[in-house]
């Protein structure tokens, strides 16, 4: 009997760095149905930062998280809503508007050693608001496996239905990704999750690697359409399951044409594994880091993958955004 895994689109999410969070309603919508018919179980929808995200700090939405939610929702009769939260970021206010909006399911990411800053928001959600959740455990390559388990058992016991290892740099390997996903899934009695960015190409591998290590929840982006060089292309990711007789339910061809006729239209260049997005999974830094360190060094006339590297030293995280020009300032300072 073949495994079933379940798949969440984050096109719409993840993807929104790459149009620097301009999403707009009838885009969303034109989306959505698309996904929809493709059988796509999970799609997530909101800033890319997460709900609240909207910010001088961050970009601002052209729309707003909770106008895009609500019209995902409305032409969404298969496919359940999903959105992101970073505490810090969201609120609870926040995250009841997305509920009252239509979201099912909220995701609730941390950085990978504080997940204690996550009780609230995931209790909040399970208990008051009746949503699926998920604990989100970003840049997963900065902790030991054993200090990932640690900090995802933390997620399981506010409430979370699923816990996420996840490779936000793209920096992991598939033995690192075998090893961290076998010992969650040996360790929780929640369901386990796999998110990857393809900064060193291995979004595919990994996303493999973690479901033949027993995740039954993986993330794509249709068209790679993701932060950084982008996710595990959906599309691709539906091919080679299928192949290996993994289940997800999606239609391949359906899937197929969303990628094509309505992603990558979208898309202001092709999302590809270029010298920055290299750099990111090498150096370990955060894939949305990826358009700040273009922006600084075009400001101060320094190589931007200088400016990741030092970033990847100070192990720098979500959040920390407006390092990248202290850091870009310095290394001008350095040139002169």
């Amino acid at each position: 009997m073949s495994q079933e895994i379940t798949l969440v689109e984050v096109a719409l999410r993840d993807g929104s760095h790459v149009i620097r969070h301009q999403y707009t309603k009838e885009k969303v919508i034109e989306v959505t149905k698309g996904l929809n018919e493709a059988k796509v179980p999970y799609i997530e929808v909101s800033h890319g930062d997460g709900i609240g995200g909207s910010s001088i700090q961050y970009g601002f939405s052209k729309d707003s998280d909770i106008e895009l939610i609500r019209a995902a929702k409305e032409n969404s009769p298969f496919s359940k809503i999903a959105c992101l939260l970073l505490p810090g970021v969201g609120t609870l206010d926040d995250l009841k508007e997305a509920r009252e909006a239509g979201a099912d399911m909220v995701r609730i990411a941390t950085h990978v050693t504080e997940a204690d800053i996550s009780a609230e928001h995931i209790k909040f959600a399970k208990n008051e608001l009746g949503m699926e959740v998920v604990g989100f455990l970003m840049m997963a390559h900065m902790a030991s496996p054993e200090v990932l388990l640690e900090q995802a058992k933390l997620m399981e016991s506010y409430g979370a239905d699923v816990v996420y290892c996840t490779d936000s740099a793209g920096a992991l390997l598939p033995s690192e990704v075998k090893e961290r996903i076998e010992l969650l899934v040996a360790n929780l009695n929640c369901k386990v999750g796999f998110h990857a960015h393809n900064n060193l190409g291995l979004a595919i591998g990994n996303t493999i690697a973690a479901v033949e290590a027993g995740a039954s929840f993986v993330d794509g982006s249709a068209r790679s359409m993701g932060a950084g060089a982008g996710n595990a292309q959906t599309e691709v990711l539906v091919a080679v399951l299928d192949k290996m007789n993994y289940q997800t339910g999606v239609d391949l061809f359906k899937i197929m044409d969303v990628a094509q006729d309505i992603i990558a239209p979208l898309l202001p260049e092709p999302v590809i594994i270029d010298n920055d997005s290299l750099i990111l999974g090498y150096a370990g830094v955060y894939s949305s880091f990826r358009l700040f360190a273009q922006r600084a060094g075009k400001k101060y006339n320094v190589d931007s993958r200088s400016i990741l590297m030092e970033l990847g030293k100070i192990g720098v995280v979500g959040g920390q955004e407006d390092m990248v020009m202290d850091i870009a300032a310095q290394l001008s300072k350095r040139q002169e």
